[in-house]
């Protein structure tokens, strides 16, 4: 159940810092770089994207076996 929420937590992380770098580009006044959201959001979306890898080689979640 901690993993689940993990992976709940991180992808919410990763839309807070997308929609964080939507006004920096619609309105071009820039405090900080929008690349600095931009990338976080990168780094956590590769983060959970490991973090699943190792659940499912791990056996703490299984996949769907019947995809349809």
């Amino acid at each position: 159940m901690l993993l689940k929420a993990l992976i709940v937590c991180l992808l919410v992380f990763i839309i807070f810092n997308l929609f964080r770098a939507l006004p920096m580009m619609l309105t071009g006044k820039q405090t900080q770089p929008m690349s600095r959201f931009l990338g976080r959001r990168i780094l956590f979306s590769v983060l959970l994207f490991v973090l699943l890898l190792l659940a499912l080689a791990g056996g703490y979640i299984t996949p769907n076996p019947r995809p349809y």
